[in-house]
């Protein structure tokens, strides 16, 4: 699939999708809390979305059968809120999209229930840090593989892992376009990035082994040693000048 560069008139758009992601965001992270039933937040979802007049991008994407995706602890990405609740010190990744105008916007976060181990503290943000750092490498003019390089530097340089399995991806009129971003690699491999291009940079980081599993539901990937995980992602442009976050309230 070739590289689609996005008009302003579309990034545009691409910002209204995004700005809606980055409000429902935030009001799910802010019911994130000991007790909560993990399908509150796909209610949420679907009445917040239904507010702002955009479509839940995942929502019978390959079959999945939810709004959001919602992983607990060990889950990397791609769980499903279900009927589980959530317990003290538990972290939560929240992993969303919208559709807006045929136009998708991408984004997650990771949050803790109640009071965390320090560990898991350190963990959420050094991976929030990380996507800024790939954010922060992405000009037009920088290889793909600075980017890649700038996540995965950090995070290893703090001592957590990098997940190789799932990366992000390029975004727009669908929400996996080319190019895959890996959240590893060599500063000096890769494409050049140009202006126009659109990317969901999503650094995925464990606390042990990088090294992922599914689960029978097909859906839920987790670490393979229980180690605990954290996902950040913003949709971001490549303009003429520092990248676009599209992805913010």
């Amino acid at each position: 699939m070739p590289i689609v560069l996005k008009s302003p008139q579309e990034i545009a758009l691409m910002r209204e999708a995004g700005r809606a992601v980055a409000e429902v965001l935030a009001i799910l992270a802010w019911e994130i809390r000991p007790g909560l039933v993990l399908r509150k937040l796909d209610d949420i979802v679907r009445r917040e979305f239904a507010k702002r007049k955009v479509v839940p991008t995942f929502l019978a994407y390959q079959g999945y059968p939810a709004r959001v995706c919602v992983s607990v602890n060990d889950e990397v990405v791609h769980a499903i809120p279900d009927s589980r609740v959530l317990r003290e010190g538990d972290i939560v990744s929240i992993d969303l999209g919208a559709t807006h105008n045929g136009f998708v916007g991408d984004a997650a976060i990771t949050v803790g229930a109640g009071r965390t181990s320090p560990e898991a503290e350190r963990l959420l943000r050094v991976t929030e840090e990380a996507l800024w750092e790939g954010i922060r490498a992405a000009w037009a003019g920088a290889r793909l593989g600075q980017v890649s390089a700038a996540i995965q530097a950090h995070v290893e340089g703090n001592g957590f892992s990098v997940v190789r399995e799932y990366v992000g991806h390029g975004i727009g009129r669908s929400m996996h376009e080319e190019p895959q971003v890996p959240n590893f690699g060599l500063p000096d491999q890769g494409l050049v990035l140009k202006k126009g291009m659109v990317l969901a940079i999503e650094p995925m980081v464990t606390a042990g082994d990088w090294r992922t599993r599914r689960d029978s539901d097909n859906w839920t990937v987790r670490t393979v040693d229980g180690s605990l995980a954290a996902h950040f992602e913003h949709t971001i442009a490549i303009t003429g000048g520092e990248p676009q976050v599209l992805t913010l309230p």
